[in-house]
């Protein structure tokens, strides 16, 4: 057996890291705080429908601002808030949820 075939188990390792690093890096590079806004305005939706009190929800509820625990805070509810009808999402530079705080105060995720 060629010695180059042992390292070539190495060589694929390596390969596959730099691929997932490149794409890991190219979507927090393109991620825009519009998309994100967007895409946590209708998980707000879907929230407050979920909890049966989506009737008077609309997407202009959100705002955002940053935030050091996270990127981005989204912050949805009615004007003025109501704790009781608001949802807090903690972004992370790529998108991902990092925490929500939602009436019940109870944090999820990590």
């Amino acid at each position: 057996m060629p010695r180059w075939t042992w390292w070539l188990p190495v060589a694929l390792i390596v390969a596959l890291s730099a691929l997932f690093g490149w794409r890991h890096g190219w979507v927090a590079a393109n991620v825009t705080e519009t998309q994100v806004i967007d895409a946590y305005a209708t998980r707000y939706l879907q929230d407050r429908a979920r909890d049966g009190s989506g009737a008077g929800a609309r997407r202009s509820d959100c705002r955002a601002r940053p935030s050091a625990r996270a990127w981005l805070v989204v912050i949805c509810g009615p004007e003025p808030q109501n704790k009781a009808l608001s949802y807090t999402y903690y972004v992370a530079r790529d998108g991902r949820l990092r925490m929500v705080v939602g009436p019940d105060d109870a944090a999820e995720g990590a």
